[in-house]
């Protein structure tokens, strides 16, 4: 039997993080956002009580792209979702398995912040935080590794939120995992990333050696083209193997565009260095769109969803349109990534393609990178972007002191060549030794001393009471 526990306290906070260059993904460019950090207590039955845990940048118009609402109030549905979601878990007041606490609030969270009008991918991010840090103290309690824990099934995952499932599917793929000792990295190129010359793709200084590369479309053929013409260039100037996948974001308007772009891919021999080395097109369409749109012949190609995957059964649904994969990311749900990754490990025994891809949006130097590293790692995801040491100057804002001791705790994840503490890339792999460590991925918390309390939601409440 897993360990039980009952939440003691939530508390929330942030800390701005300044990009050192903009990032221009979908319709949206950023250049600052806040960075959340979530502590919690717990008591686990028969152990005491620990502290535990998470962070995740406070990303502006990914989960939520409605065009009537600013950056600021998609951040403050995000806050709002937070709060929701801490009123829902600490009004469980026995003790529950740290699954048994996700599965009994997951499905009042989603209705609540719908009714507040707050869409199902927002209002999946105040759980998603709270749980990684609940698992974190988890953990802790128990003197245990997120490898060693999750093998043994610590949280007590059970298929009643994927009834596709049996309920002993996820905990015999946890046990059969063996964590990947490195995961390489996917440079993401933004759509208004340098592309020649000082700066750009090829540029080893900026690249950190990557032989994965993502590469952003803005939903017109034409353009897109001829930028992934320019890019696909300058990679096969590198000298090395790549491979490279696409994100829209989005931004497609519908199958007919999709196809007008796939067709320039497969027959312009400008892009036969992109079409011989793609690997998958993520989320090319609408979230609402690509529910109602079979890719047919377009299948063929490979596509994943992320922003549609807003529910446990957004991975066979799109699975019965045609898609092949999903995305992992921590800000989506932990316990959604490893269903999923269970899922796509029982398809495959038949025979055929489907896998979970290793999504970066959220993930900063320290708590965010780390614990998302070692859920992709444990699930094996072999390559993932890794977007956090490329737009943000190491750990940016972070207190000097902070930075220095997840360095002094993770050696081979971090390192100071003299321009401070940065994410170490070691011939474009990331290694996951150090995550090996008693608790969720880290042997050290954030300075909570240096951070602010999460600001209260307002703008987007009141434009919507």
């Amino acid at each position: 039997m897993p360990p039980r526990l009952k939440l003691r306290d939530v508390a929330f906070f942030e800390r701005a993080v300044q990009f050192a260059r903009p990032f221009r993904f979908g319709a949206i460019t950023i250049n600052a956002t806040p960075q959340l950090f979530v502590r919690v207590e717990i008591e686990v039955e028969g152990r005491g009580t620990a502290i535990g845990a998470s962070a995740e940048l406070l990303v502006p118009k990914w989960f939520d792209k409605r065009p009537e609402l600013s950056p600021a109030q998609t951040v403050d549905g995000l806050r709002r979702s937070l709060e929701i979601a801490r009123g829902l878990y600490l009004a469980r007041t026995g003790f529950l398995a740290a699954f048994d606490l996700h599965a009994s609030c997951i499905g009042a969270q989603i209705a609540t912040c719908g009714k507040k009008n707050i869409p199902a991918l927002a209002a999946a991010y105040g759980p998603a935080e709270i749980d990684k840090a609940i698992l974190d103290a988890l953990l802790r309690a128990a003197g245990t590794s997120f490898f060693d824990g999750m093998a043994g099934n610590i949280a007590g995952i059970d298929a009643r939120l994927s009834p596709d499932l049996k309920d002993a599917d996820p905990p015999a793929f946890l046990a059969g995992r063996k964590p990947l000792s490195r995961v390489a990295i996917r440079h993401t190129v933004g759509l208004d990333d340098i592309v020649e010359g000082k700066g750009g793709v090829a540029d080893p200084h900026e690249n950190a050696g990557a032989r994965y590369f993502k590469l952003k479309l803005a939903g017109e053929p034409a353009a897109d083209a001829a930028r992934l013409a320019r890019i696909g260039k300058e990679l096969d100037a590198l000298g090395r193997d790549y491979k490279v996948t696409l994100d829209a974001n989005e931004q497609y308007a519908d199958l007919a565009a999709l196809q007008a772009l796939m067709d320039r891919i497969a027959r312009d021999a400008a892009l036969r260095p992109i079409a011989s080395r793609l690997l998958y097109v993520e989320q090319p369409m609408p979230r609402d769109i690509t529910r109602q749109s079979p890719l047919g012949s377009l299948a063929a190609h490979g596509f994943i969803i992320d922003e549609a995957d807003d529910s446990y059964d957004a991975f066979p649904a799109a699975r019965a349109l045609g898609y092949r994969g999903i995305s992992s990311k921590s800000c989506k749900g932990l316990y959604k990534s490893i269903v999923n990754a269970t899922r796509a490990a029982k398809w495959r025994a038949d025979g055929a393609r489907y896998f979970v891809a290793g999504e970066d949006l959220t993930c900063q130097a320290g708590l965010a990178v780390q614990q998302d590293l070692a859920l992709g790692a444990f699930i094996g995801v072999t390559h993932a972007e890794r977007n956090g040491h490329h737009y943000v100057d190491g750990f940016g804002e972070t207190p000097v002191a902070e930075a220095r001791a997840f360095a002094a705790a993770h050696p081979d994840l971090y390192a100071d060549a003299g321009q401070g503490v940065r994410l170490n890339i070691h011939n474009g792999d990331l290694l996951t030794g150090s995550l090996n460590t008693v608790g969720f991925a880290t042997s050290v918390h954030p300075d909570w001393s240096a951070l602010r309390p999460l600001e209260q939601p307002n703008s987007l409440q009141e434009q919507l009471t």
